[in-house]
This record gives structure tokens, sequence and C-alpha cells, in this order.
């Protein structure tokens, strides 16, 4: 028996199997640092992934209007608790 994992849409809300979703993933800076004032800057930077990697992530339709409605209302970036660079959506964006 196959296990199908669905996953929620942060624009539209859709739920639908993970693989016809984007996932965008917050992946945490990993600091070795011994100045605690250093390490928690570091800590707070995060690094956008796509597709993979182990970290907070948010799924998004791979659709125009789920994704202009992401990046206008910032809905990724408060899924993730991150900012989100334009570049994600540009990638994104060419995906299409």
């Amino acid at each position: 028996m196959t296990l199908k994992l669905h996953r929620r849409c942060v624009s539209c809300q859709c739920v639908a199997i993970r693989d016809t979703f984007w996932r965008v993933v917050r992946v945490p800076i990993a600091s070795t640092d011994e100045n605690p004032n250093e390490a928690k800057a570091k800590h707070d930077q995060n690094q956008i992934q796509l597709d993979h990697g182990m970290g907070r992530s948010a799924y998004l339709c791979k659709k125009l209007e789920c994704l202009q409605l992401a990046q206008k209302k910032n809905r990724l970036g408060r899924s993730l608790r991150t900012q989100i660079p334009p570049e994600i959506f540009d990638i994104l964006k060419s995906r299409l």
C-alpha cells in the first residue's frame, strides 16, 4: 500500500498530493563561532532552497496566480518566518 502525502498551498489553500506543489524550504545557517552575539546574528540568517533540504517548508501551487499572490501578500515569508529573496520568485516564475 502506497501512502500519499497531502499538502496545502499557502496561497489558494487547496489540498493535493505533495508532488503537485513547489516546495520552498528555510534552512538555518549553522554557526560555530564562540562569540554568542555573532552566533545569534548568524543563527537569525536563513537560506531559502527549492525542492529539497531539511527545515521549515511551505508548498505553493504551480500556477502563476498562486505565485503572484504569495509574492504580493508575503504568504511564503509569513509561512516560513523569514524574508524571501526576489530571486526565488524569479526562479519559480521561470519554471512555469
